[in-house]
């Protein structure tokens, strides 16, 4: 048999092809603070469309610490760095335009996609999150069982009488996240913690790595109200629980996940739940006790997407891990996406603008985007 050389040609194209699917994706940098004795902390990520993006976050400069904002409408292409005057905990889209940010002291407004800030009237009490159904309705919640409810944007606040009704002392109790299924299926959750015993002091564990190991996780309340007809009522449950819950994603009907996550010594880091709304219950789905899931994320056509860390230490605050992305179709079985090998952090953050535009942001000031990777060049 003489050797033909374009029929070896094409058997090694046609390898390639099976090994590298042509609708192969990948996390690829986009923004990367890369500066001497400064860094970024990005704490939270926010895509109202595929073009305008707002990533909020801290600067720091040895004991120096800047607040500010990323944003771009490009849709990652370019990013400019805008000031902020105060440290930014959370942020709320409505739309390409119309945000809203959450302060360590209050809460700020933006007409512009972010570009420019406004501050609010005051709110009464310490807020985490807020959460928008239009331009004049939402919900804030914070510290000492605060859940408060507007209906002129923000304007002024009102308290929503059913999360003080929880068990548990208001100084150690908090809501922390709000979320909608549908318009008129909502939820909010939170947590009750005893303070820590005075005779054993937490140190933070970088200090005391060892004491650290060595401290047990307690079951603690979980806090959550649950609304069914659009905010206008709420009603509250607790139970005794492990972890606390600090994220739940809704897409399509029944596409719900919800993130558990654990202390440093706690046997798994953390663990996923699909939630069942609106036809009621969940189930775990998700755990790994070598990677620790800090956010989920579902587009509208049901795909779930679960980002965080490699586990590089029984400490996994104190060692940053190589970021890890895994998607899934059916909750049931997850691959890996390929990640660009820069990308290591404590803790990941997603933002998701439609079935195909999604990011992620990792608290050493990277964020990258999901990308398809053609591997065989068109002809």
């Amino acid at each position: 048999m003489t050797f033909s050389f374009a029929r070896f040609l094409g058997a090694l194209v046609a390898l390639v092809a099976w090994v590298t699917p042509l609708d192969a994706q990948r996390w690829q940098v986009q923004y990367f603070y890369d500066r001497n004795k400064s860094s970024l902390a990005i704490g939270d990520l926010s895509f109202a469309s595929a073009v305008r993006g707002v990533a909020v976050g801290s600067i720091h400069e040895g004991s120096r610490q800047r607040p500010v904002a990323l944003v771009t409408s490009d849709g990652g292409a370019h990013w400019q760095l805008v000031p902020l005057k105060e440290e930014p905990l959370s942020l709320f889209f409505l739309n390409e335009n119309i945000g809203w940010m959450v302060t360590e002291k209050g809460l700020w407004q933006t007409t512009e996609a972010g570009k420019s800030w406004t501050k609010m009237p005051r709110v009464p009490g310490q807020i985490f999150r807020v959460y928008f159904k239009d331009e004049k309705n939402g919900w804030a919640a914070g510290a000492r069982k605060t859940v408060l409810e507007t209906h002129d944007g923000g304007q002024q606040w009102t308290r929503v009488a059913a999360a003080a009704e929880q068990p548990g002392t208001v100084e150690s109790s908090a809501y922390e996240w709000i979320a909608f299924a549908t318009p008129q299926l909502g939820v909010i959750t939170g947590w009750n913690r005893p303070p820590e015993r005075a005779f054993t002091p937490q140190l933070p564990a970088w200090i005391d790595p060892e004491a650290a190991l060595h401290h047990r996780e307690w079951p603690h309340l979980g806090l959550s109200l649950e609304t069914h007809d659009g905010g206008k009522t709420w009603k509250s449950a607790s139970a005794s629980v492990f972890g606390q819950v600090t994220h739940i994603r809704f897409g399509p009907p029944g596409a719900g996940l919800g993130l558990v996550e654990f202390s440093e010594t706690f046997q798994y880091p953390s663990e996923v739940y699909r939630i069942k709304w609106p036809a009621g219950g969940n189930e775990r789905i998700y755990r790994d006790k070598q990677f620790a899931v800090t956010d989920v994320s579902v587009t509208p056509d049901g795909t779930g997407y679960l980002s965080g860390i490699v586990v590089a230490g029984e400490l996994r605050s104190v060692v940053p891990g190589r970021v890890r992305v895994l998607k899934s179709r059916d909750f049931s079985t997850w691959t890996d996406i390929e990640v660009d090998y820069r990308a290591v952090a404590n803790r990941t953050t997603m933002a998701a603008a439609d079935d195909h535009d999604i990011w992620l942001a990792t608290d050493n000031g990277m964020i990258l985007k999901l990308e398809q990777q053609n591997t065989i060049p068109s002809p």
